[in-house]
């Protein structure tokens, strides 16, 4: 295989025994200086990716394969495909893995062999992660958290910062976030809970849940319910739209909205007291409550739509 760098401080590559009959591991671990606040880099044609933070001004990086079939020989035949590469620039850390050969990724490489890139950062330090075939997992940072992968999940825990994160094939679930939140996927559920900040979601394809909110929420999903929390006054437009399920928001008692409710294949109720001038509705509620503020735009083609009280 393959190695490359501009800065080394520690290198080390293991081949173990087999971990039990017919499966093999090997480990790359490289381990940098770094200053809080930088950037942590990660281009993968493979693998997943975990991103953990520690007390230390160090980024400690861990490249694991693991065998899926095949004997010791074809494992270690296929892994020197993967070209992987460790560079340091200023206070940038940046990880390559890179598929040289020419044909399918999956049928050379990935059905015989399970990569995961594990990397400790300062708490203090913001990430930028791609992987073509494999989810990502961020906790507990303090800083922007940028991720993007064409065939995996996304998770995000306990972030300070900005989140932005796609994936064309996974779920997404992002858990107590201080920051502006930014997430879509083309093919799975969106869950996120606790966030100070705006939420921007959409998926393609499965439901969404928003447990608590502290901004404006813009989400969408054309296959989907929609559940969401809003805990204080936002002060922008919340808008909330599928095609193929019902919506559910839940408001805070005194919180100052005006409401504007449509669907075609279902009914509009609150718990709520709204006043409203002109013609009511069944299928659509248009109104304010507590005397109005940004509009909460509401709309399905395939459900109900409930506001309750908090």
């Amino acid at each position: 295989m393959q190695l490359k760098t501009n800065w080394i401080c520690v290198l080390m590559v293991l081949v173990s025994l087999p971990l039990v009959a017919g499966e093999f591991e090997e480990t790359i671990e490289k381990e940098f200086t770094v200053q809080p606040g930088g950037l942590l880099t990660v281009k993968a044609d493979l693998g997943s990716i975990e991103v953990k933070t520690v007390n230390a001004n160090q980024v400690r990086a861990t490249v694991l394969f693991r065998s899926r079939k095949g004997n010791e020989k074809q494992f270690l035949e296929k892994i020197k495909e993967l070209d992987v590469r460790f560079e340091k620039n200023d206070n940038e850390v940046i990880i390559t893995a890179e598929y040289e050969k020419q044909g399918n990724l999956w049928n050379r490489i990935g059905k015989y062999v399970n990569v995961k890139f594990i990397v400790e950062v300062p708490e203090k330090f913001n990430v930028n992660l791609k992987t073509s075939g494999g989810s990502i997992c961020v906790d507990d940072l303090k800083g922007k958290a940028v991720s993007h992968t064409s065939g995996g999940s996304l998770h995000f825990g306990n972030t300070t910062g900005s989140v932005l994160g796609k994936t064309s094939g996974g779920s997404i679930d992002l858990k107590d976030c201080k920051g502006d939140v930014d997430v879509k996927t083309s093919g799975g559920s969106i869950h996120i809970g606790k966030v100070k900040g705006n939420v921007d979601a959409h998926t393609s394809g499965g439901q969404i849940s928003v447990e608590e909110v502290m901004g404006s929420i813009d989400a969408g999903t054309s296959g989907g319910s929609i559940r969401a929390t809003i805990t204080e006054q936002p002060e922008f437009d919340c808008k909330l739209t599928t095609s193929g399920g019902s919506i559910t928001v839940t408001l805070v008692e005194n919180v100052k909205i005006n409401l504007n409710a449509k669907t075609s294949g279902g009914h509009v109720k609150t718990e709520m007291p709204i006043t409203v001038q002109g013609h009511i509705s069944k299928h659509a509620l248009h109104g304010e409550i507590n005397g109005g503020g940004p509009e909460l735009y509401l709309r399905t083609s395939g459900g109900s739509i409930y506001i309750k009280e908090l």
